[in-house]
């Protein structure tokens, strides 16, 4: 995609992304898929009403590479080598909140894929300040993107401090149905300050955390098939026009829903399925992978499917694929790869059709699963033969 002065959505379509000037450095991988998705903590002193950070994560000092829990640095390494990751992109909870674990992330990515892998960084203003910014630069960051408070002025020119160092400096924040002139303000306080400004669609969450409050405010889906809130695109678009007609200095760039969930993350996942796939696999347009699959009749996918393979012992599940392996062997199958975490044999389809009877008559589970290529395997679809 070409950059061009100004491009907006033609009238009656949906938007994927709109801009002026162009876009961000980082966002150009994002689009791509080559980007992970470092998630360095969950503990955060603000409490945006619109954070969408599950309760699962927040409040909590933990940390994810895209959809994989760490436990060490070298399963940040595995997760980049697997998806082909020319750069990663951390985010929180505030990151500042965790400054060495976060400075010492950036170095060892700096260390281990080189200078040319582009880390950008999210960040309230609550912990900004000459010390805090001063690491994160001789770390290596390459770019960073505040997060100022719109319904407060009071820590905005901490973003000063940011013009010191020789890095991208930026403005990323959700575009709030009703609140423009707010971020007009912002946007014109910005001027000589950053090279980019960054408006997201405002999504709704499953989350039931206490300070997440879309609901209560009343917004709603711009359609029953979207996250996207009514009125956030339109918002978004009227401010870049805004900014052609400031002639503002730096880049302005709207990034829909559609576009992180249905290009981004598209993309990322097509970028693992690839790595990942064994070579009988089937890798959709979506993503996804389409996998044969053996059960033994312990492990069978229930409502408490994932919750007993998790607390089961791993030699007592590896026992009984044992017997079901060496009877595999006995009928001719050669390829398979038992997948210790969620306790199933993985098996090529075309045996599983052909020999489906047989496979139940000795008490197999055959299945034909479609599943996200992500770290917890998600399952779209279960075909049981």
């Amino acid at each position: 995609m070409g950059k061009v002065d100004f491009k907006v959505c033609m009238q009656g379509q949906e938007c994927i992304n709109s801009y002026y000037k162009g876009y961000a450095k980082g966002c150009e991988f994002c689009m791509r898929g080559e980007k992970l998705v470092l998630f360095i903590t969950g503990l955060c002193d603000n409490r945006c009403f619109y954070c969408p950070v599950s309760e699962l994560k927040f409040g909590k000092d933990m940390i994810y590479a895209n959809e994989r829990k760490v436990e060490s640095f070298f399963d940040v390494l595995d997760e980049v080598n697997l998806t082909d990751a020319k750069g990663a992109g951390i985010t929180g909870g505030d990151p500042l909140k965790t400054l060495d674990k976060t400075v010492d992330f950036i170095k060892k990515m700096k260390i281990f894929f080189g200078k040319k892998f582009h880390i950008h960084l999210y960040t309230p203003l609550t912990l900004v300040n000459e010390n805090t910014l001063s690491k994160l630069y001789e770390a290596g960051l390459d770019e960073i993107r505040f997060h100022p408070d719109i319904f407060d002025d009071s820590l905005w020119d901490r973003m000063k401090l940011a013009k010191k160092y020789k890095w991208s400096v930026g403005i990323e924040i959700p575009v709030l149905p009703g609140h423009s002139e707010r971020v007009k303000k912002l946007m014109l306080y910005a001027v000589d300050i950053v090279e980019f400004f960054n408006l997201n669609e405002l999504e709704l969450s499953d989350t039931k955390v206490k300070h997440y409050r879309l609901h209560d405010l009343r917004y709603e889906p711009k359609h029953e098939l979207s996250y996207g809130v009514k009125g956030s695109e339109e918002e978004a678009i009227k401010l870049i026009e805004w900014a052609k007609q400031q002639n503002l200095s730096y880049k302005v760039y709207y990034c829909s829903a559609k576009l992180k969930d249905g290009v981004q993350l598209k993309n990322r996942l097509k970028r693992r399925a690839k790595n990942i796939a064994m070579p009988w696999e089937v890798e959709t347009e979506e993503g996804t992978l389409i996998r044969g699959v053996i059960y033994a009749k312990d492990y069978e996918p229930s409502s408490s499917y994932l919750q007993h393979i998790m607390n089961e012992d791993k030699e007592t599940a590896l026992k009984s694929y044992e017997v079901i392996i060496s009877q595999l062997r006995d009928m001719g199958l050669e390829d398979y790869f038992y997948d210790d975490f969620k306790k199933r044999l993985l098996v090529p389809i075309d045996f599983l059709e052909e020999h489906a009877e047989v496979l139940k008559s000795k008490g197999m589970i055959p299945a034909i699963v479609e599943e996200y290529p992500t770290d917890d395997g998600l399952e779209v679809e279960i075909i049981f033969l």
